[in-house]
């Protein structure tokens, strides 16, 4: 499946530095995140930012949270879709395809991406912007969503999937925010 823009929205999960100080690639993941919520805005595609029990873990890396300009949804629920303020917002964006980025892969990934498709949401998960503490951990999560369904692309993949050409609009602002992060 590939990402359609008027379908999209992209879910950024748990990407608080309490949490990512021991991902495995964490730096990486990180700036992957900051990528394509930077491309999403640009191309006006919704975000949805959550985060574990932020009284106690803090809140998003601020850079990041910056480039998604969004409010985040608290969450103790390792699903998001547990969370009733995230299924009301979910809902409320009247999407069919969830592009999910964060952290970590084998849990509040995992089971945001299974709940979403047992609500027959098509899923993308961006490989190169989800992680675990180990990448052991990582890989199992990935291929098991896989086997269950989930499509995996890479974040830049995905952006020039919800762009489809270089005639679209915001190609130029978005290929400005390629080269820059890739060096």
């Amino acid at each position: 499946m590939l990402a359609r823009l008027e379908d999209s929205a992209l879910i950024v999960v748990d990407m608080q530095p309490t949490f990512l100080g021991p991902v495995w690639e964490g730096e990486r993941v990180l700036g992957r995140c900051r990528f394509i919520a930077e491309c999403a805005r640009l191309l006006g595609v919704p975000i949805l930012v959550t985060e574990q029990y932020p009284e106690r873990m803090g809140g998003t890396e601020p850079g990041l949270l910056q480039a998604t300009e969004a409010a985040p949804i608290a969450k103790m629920s390792f699903s998001c879709l547990g969370e009733k303020e995230f299924r009301k917002a979910w809902k409320a964006l009247d999407r069919e395809q969830a592009v999910i980025v964060g952290i970590e892969t084998h849990i509040c990934v995992t089971q945001t991406a299974y709940d979403l498709l047992e609500d027959e949401v098509d899923v993308i998960v961006c490989l190169d912007a989800v992680s675990a503490r180990s990448e052991d951990r990582h890989k199992a999560a990935v291929k098991r969503m896989r086997d269950e369904g989930a499509g995996v692309a890479h974040t830049e993949s995905v952006v020039y999937e919800w762009m489809q050409s270089a005639e679209h609009d915001r190609f130029r602002d978005v290929l400005a925010v390629v080269k820059r992060f890739t060096g």
